[in-house]
Formats: structure tokens, sequence, C-alpha cells
């Protein structure tokens, strides 16, 4: 379905209503994403609408071109997000933008913006790859006050296996068996390797996987059985999806929306399995508001940031198989039958949030770092 874009829709309005709105919990880590629902505008809001700068008042140039930088998995989700936002920015600024993006695992993405890649705009896999950014005074902003703590897409980690499903694999615990090869990428350059072993551990943590005591000994000792199996590990999730299709491996870890890009492109020789219990992948993105000024375009960035949070643009994500931030669009019909409801769908908050998980389970001494040294030397 090609997207509507709704120009009477006002990203200023946004603005205002960002910092309001908060995602709710349902138990202690477990939530949907479907509670949060966002106010209507307020009438100050509406009126600052009309303040955008202009390319005939003089307070923009005619064109300008503005950087983005990915992590890999929504290439082809802002390879139509982009033009849109371009149409949308001509009609209210009379500024023609072009694009330049770069795509790559988030965590070198992350550190080449840091290094000096000077991009405008980031979309990354984990908070922790912002924070660096920001950590490096690059964001000067509360880039988490937004409607969904700075996410713009999400997903749920699921498992992909053979046609026919040979090995039988039904949910995790099937991954710890003896002789089942596993697919997955390196979590010292991938975010959604963290996002994928952290579904394992927490699944597991939180007693859903059989055979295995719930809490934290028996996730760990779980998770060692499940890297014991991993045979690839690739730099970023599309490459490890990509090895996978090639016929590597008896079962991906992945996100959902990877594996409908694979099945988009035609490849109906994998089936999706949705375990029981897995976690809520929550990607964020921020413009960088330092770079942004320097390049010229930081109104520009500011309502990109704006806009991938609108029902257009949520609705090509939900089209490339990103479970769709808003509420009502995942009440849509086709939306309803593409995204099925996770028994047990919990969040980071599980493990404490990013910045813990960041230190005690993948920084340089954490526990799931140096499990995969000791088990894979790296």
């Amino acid at each position: 379905m090609k997207p509507r874009f709704n120009l009477s829709v006002k990203l200023s309005a946004l603005l205002v209503v960002l910092a309001a709105l908060i995602l709710s919990s349902a138990g202690t880590a477990t939530r949907s994403y479907a509670q949060a629902a966002t106010p209507a505008p307020t009438q100050a809001a509406t009126q600052a609408a009309t303040a955008f700068p202009t390319v005939k008042d003089g307070t923009l140039p005619a064109e300008a071109t503005l950087t983005l930088a990915g992590f890999a998995v929504p290439r082809e989700a802002y390879a139509e997000i982009l033009p849109l936002f371009k149409k949308f920015w001509l009609e209210k600024t009379g500024q023609t933008l072009t694009f330049k993006e770069s795509y790559d695992a988030s965590g070198a993405q992350s550190r080449a913006v840091v290094g000096g890649l000077k991009a405008d705009f980031v979309a990354l896999s984990l908070e922790s790859d912002v924070t660096r950014i920001a950590n490096a005074k690059l964001i000067t902003y509360d880039w988490k006050a937004t409607p969904y703590k700075g996410a713009v897409s999400s997903s749920v980690a699921v498992l992909t296996v053979r046609k026919g499903n040979p090995k039988g694999i039904k949910d995790w615990a099937d991954l710890a068996k003896p002789g089942v090869e596993i697919i997955t990428p390196n979590p010292a350059t991938s975010g959604g390797a963290q996002w994928n072993l952290l579904a394992a551990y927490g699944a597991a943590k939180r007693g859903k996987v059989a055979g295995y005591d719930k809490g934290e000994d028996g996730a760990f000792k779980f998770l060692t059985e499940v890297v014991k199996n991993v045979t690839v590990l690739d730099k970023d999730g599309r490459e490890s999806f990509l090895t996978f299709q090639k016929g590597i491996g008896d079962v991906a870890i992945t996100y959902e929306n990877e594996a409908y890009a694979g099945i988009a492109a035609g490849d109906t020789n994998f089936e999706i399995i949705y375990p029981a219990s897995t976690i809520f992948i929550e990607n964020p993105g921020a413009y960088v508001d330092v770079y942004a000024k320097e390049n010229n375009v930081l109104p520009a960035a500011k309502a990109l940031a704006d806009f991938v949070l609108t029902a257009d643009a949520q609705r090509i994500f939900a089209a490339k198989g990103f479970r769709p931030l808003l509420p009502d669009l995942l009440k849509e019909p086709d939306n309803v039958k593409k995204f099925p409801a996770i028994t047990d769908l919990f969040t980071i908050e599980e493990f404490g949030g990013w910045p813990k998980v960041s230190k005690e389970l993948f920084g340089d001494a954490g526990k799931i770092s140096k499990l995969l040294i000791d088990t894979k030397g790296k």
C-alpha cells in the first residue's frame, strides 16, 4: 500500500507532546508497546506549527544535504521515509534536501560519529550507542524526551529455521541441544546481537526455558550452552541473516523485521518461530545537534526526528517488518495479522536498563563478553 502523508499533521506539535508522554509498564519488566497513546495537540502547539524557518524569509538556504548514519537493518525503511520527508520539508519550507546515507553495525556507526563522521541524524540499534555520542558532547539535548523514550522503531527477537524445521526447533530450549548450529552476530560490534542474546538470557531468567531454573544462575547456564552452539559471529544483523540465507546454520536468532525482509526478497527457504518469551526491541534515533548545526541543517534534522514518529513513517516501518510504535497502527488488520502477540514480552528493564547492561553484561569485563571470549575467543 502506498504511504499517504497528511500534510495537515504538524511536526512542531509533536515537540510539545513529546515530553508529556511516557510508556507505561505492566509488571516489573513486561509491557505492551501498544499501551502508549498520543494526546491531542494543544492550541499552543497547533499555532507553533507555523514557525518553520523558510527559504523565502532567508533563514534557510535553498538547498542542503542531510547525513544519516544508521545500523544496517532499517536501510530499506529509510529508503522510503527520506523521500517522503524531503517532499514534506520542501512544501513546508521551500528547502530542497539531498541525503547522504551510511549503514553499518550499530556500534561501529556510533564510534564513527564520535570519531568524526558528521552525521546529522543517527538511527541505531541500542540506546547505549546513542549515549556514547551524547557522552562525547555531540548530542547536547535530552534525546530521550520523546513519546517512546528515544525509540523510533521496534521489533522482537525471533528464531528462523530451515523450511520444514528439520531440527524440530520450537522454542529457546532447543537451541541448547547438541548439534544445533546457531547463527547470530557479534555483540562486540552489533546491537542486534546484544538484543538477541538478551532475549535468550531473559527468557531463561524469567523461568520460560524448559530444563533451566528461573533466575540468574539458570539463565547464565542456558546462555552458555547457546553460545557453545553459535557457529558464525558476523559484524551486524544484516550480514548475519544473509549468512543464514546462504545455507549456513540450522537456526538464526534475528529481528522479526529481518526475517520479513528475507520473505519480501522472495526467500521461501526458512520459517519463523516465535518463542513464547522474548524481548521487545527498541531502536533509538536522534538528531546530532552539534554536527547538524555545523552543517547548517539543524531545523531539518530536528524535523526528521519528529517525522519518523508520524503515522506515515511508522506505516513504512511496518511495511518493512518493524512493529509500529503507534498503538492505532497495531490495530490495523494487516498489522494484527503480520505481528502476532507474544505470550511473555519483556523489555530491557528486565536487566536494569541499558547503562547497567552495557557495563555488567557487554562491557569489557561484562559477563556475556567474558563468556564469548572464553567460549569463542572473541
